[in-house]
């Protein structure tokens, strides 16, 4: 069965072979023959309440709503907000003393915008933006959409090599970073792929090994053969080229991609997704409108956001629904820092807080968690990885965050596809990662039902059919959401988005009756042993209703004898001891005898990508290392 199994899900990512192509088309037609049976469009009722509930006992939904989706560009919706609440404070950054309301950021950013056109950038060129978080990250990020210029979510913690790889992947024309950040020297680290730019005339470098990147400017500091992003700024302000940058936007369509989002590398090479105005500016809407953002005074519109800028959740769910909502931006720290969340919750009278499981993990473990002022608090968005049921409880109740949103989604999808309403209880939010999130219907366009609706199904990785509900399989996800490919790599881009628009996600998801989806874990992480299928998330659920610990990640090591065996990774809580043998009899007469771990391993850290996602492959990695295996 395991190798039936693995055979089904090579086939199916194998692009290009007329087999994979009948595969297809086999299960497009079983999944309009199970829709027509089992699945009708939602009731009027339904959508007045913006639920959606899977019909036949299939595992499909499709999200809906009256109101339309929204076609403006980046650039309208800063203009749009900026009318609306020209004094209303848009951005904090507290670890450079920026604070700008949403008239002074909206003239930043055309400066800024005009500025990059001034120097010679155009209409569909790349810019890379190489740095922690920063007022400079937010003003490129807005300035860029302003141009039409496609802004290229660089990880700040890329070596030479890493950059050389995305750099050269997708083009760029231009990069900005700041002189260094702790020990990452950045003008430093260019130079070892790009020697010339030292040399080089400011704005007309000639690179071997970059041959697209002609632009570097640096953010903080005078640099040998870079441009100064004040003076970059400065050369916009003058009217003939504020007068450019407004003629140019008129070729703007919100369909134009707009940002590049690299996926993390948790499971290997990173692949540039790709987005429009319209993916992310009706994610970060429709996201809001969940969180009831749209009832909110503006006291209580203070986003506290720990998050990597360079992450989707960061960029999108940060920046841009707070663009949207006129919600106060603020940035608590260059990287995350736990203790300094903290503090720019008491000081800035934050009131809804983002964060990774791992993130709020750590906010929780500051010792002088009690001394801070948290009394504002009402909710917030964790999401990245799965969360534990016991932290999500810890969250809403030591961190006052009564309406915490647990969101799922994936930087293809721009990223949130299912998410919370902040009234459902304590326990559906522990146990699941919501219901799926609206769509709506184009008002421009004749309504197709694939344009209408965001759907989602689960399918039976063995059979290749709609699983029945409470089973696990495949979660695939089709609607306005869904990015407009992998940068320069059609093959792969065809491997995730099939030919009727379903972009399968690899993660292995159950759903309920009431249309709460549950992620099990990723396809590649479940483990066969011996032929039977384990999912690591359920473990880890489990693991951590044990009282010692902390935090638990399961993966699966090479085995002669049974493919796999189980590996547990457990961090412990501060001052607390066990033992594997009392680990182990923990788990039994509680879970199934092959499911308890063969090994046990105490560890003090994981492995991280710069967005605090946990990357498995390399923990399996170093466990088999650690093992001898």
């Amino acid at each position: 069965m395991a190798v039936y199994v693995g055979m089904l899900r090579l086939g199916r990512l194998c692009a290009g072979s007329s087999g994979v192509l009948g595969a297809r088309a086999a299960l497009s037609r079983s999944w309009q023959e199970a829709r027509l049976q089992g699945v009708r469009f939602l009731s009027s009722r339904e959508v007045d309440r913006m639920v959606s509930t899977p019909i036949g006992g299939l595992s499909y939904v499709q999200g809906c709503t009256k109101k339309h989706l929204n076609s403006k560009t980046v650039g309208q919706c800063l203009e749009t907000t900026a009318q609306r609440v020209p004094e209303r404070e848009a951005l904090v950054v507290l670890h450079e003393d920026v604070r700008l309301t949403f008239a002074q950021l909206k003239e930043e950013v055309d400066k800024a915008a005009s500025g990059l056109l001034s120097i010679g950038l155009c209409k569909g060129d790349r810019l890379g933006m190489w740095g922690p978080n920063s007022y400079a990250w937010v003003l490129m990020q807005l300035a860029t959409a302003q141009a039409g210029i496609i802004l290229v979510s660089v990880n700040p913690a890329y070596q030479a090599m890493e950059l050389e790889y995305v750099l050269k992947k997708v083009g760029c024309k231009a990069l900005v970073f700041p002189k260094q950040f702790k020990t990452q020297q950045y003008y430093n680290v260019l130079k070892q792929i790009c020697p010339e730019v030292e040399n080089a005339q400011p704005g007309a470098l000639k690179s071997q090994r970059l041959p697209d990147l002609t632009t570097v400017i640096s953010v903080d500091a005078p640099l040998p053969g870079t441009l100064l992003l004040d003076e970059v700024v400065a050369a916009g302000s003058t009217r003939q080229h504020l007068d450019q940058l407004q003629y140019n936007q008129q070729f703007l369509s919100c369909h134009d991609p707009i940002n590049i989002q690299f996926t993390s590398g948790t499971t290997g090479s990173p692949k540039g997704a790709t987005l429009s105005h319209y993916n992310i500016v009706n994610n970060s809407n429709i996201l809001g409108e969940r969180l009831k953002l749209h009832e909110k005074t503006p006291e209580q519109l203070r986003m506290i956001l720990p998050n990597p800028l360079y992450h989707c959740l960061g960029s999108v769910a940060g920046t841009m629904m707070c663009l949207m909502y006129g919600a106060t931006l603020i940035l608590a720290s260059p990287i995350f820092n736990g203790k300094k969340a903290l503090e720019a919750i008491s000081r800035e009278r934050g009131t809804f807080l983002y964060g990774t499981p791992t993130m709020f993990v750590d906010i929780l473990n500051q010792p002088d968690f009690s001394s801070y002022d948290i009394s504002t608090m009402c909710g917030g968005v964790i999401a990245g990885s799965p969360a534990p049921p016991e932290l999500i409880r810890a969250i809403i109740n030591k961190i006052n965050m009564k309406d915490l949103v647990v969101a799922y989604g994936t930087t293809e999808n721009s990223p949130v596809t299912f998410a919370h309403f902040p009234e459902d209880t304590v326990e559906q939010k522990a146990e699941s990662v919501g219901r799926i999130m609206p769509h709506t219907e184009q008002e421009d366009r004749k309504p197709q039902p694939e344009a209408i609706l965001s759907q989602a199904r689960i399918m039976n990785m063995e059979a290749g059919t709609l699983a029945k509900l409470n089973t696990p399989g495949e979660l695939c996800i089709r609607g306005y959401c869904v990015m407009l490919g992998y940068w320069g790599e059609p093959q792969k881009t065809e491997e995730a988005v099939d030919q009727d628009k379903w972009y399968w996600t690899g993660d292995v998801a159950t759903m309920n009756e009431q249309g709460f989806c549950k992620i099990v874990g990723r396809s590649k992480d479940m483990i066969i042993r011996g032929g039977e299928n384990i999912y690591p998330a359920e473990l880890e659920d489990f693991f951590h209703t044990h009282p010692k610990v902390q935090e638990v990640q399961v993966v699966g090591v090479k085995d002669d004898r049974m493919g796999e065996e189980i590996c547990a990774c457990i961090r412990l809580k501060d001052g607390e001891e066990t033992t594997v043998e009392e680990i182990k009899a923990f788990c039994k007469g509680k879970i199934s005898h092959f499911k308890i771990p063969k090994y046990i391993v105490f560890v003090t850290n994981y492995p991280l990508t710069i967005s605090g996602k946990i990357q498995k492959f390399k923990l399996r990695e170093q466990m088999e290392r650690h093992l001898n295996l």
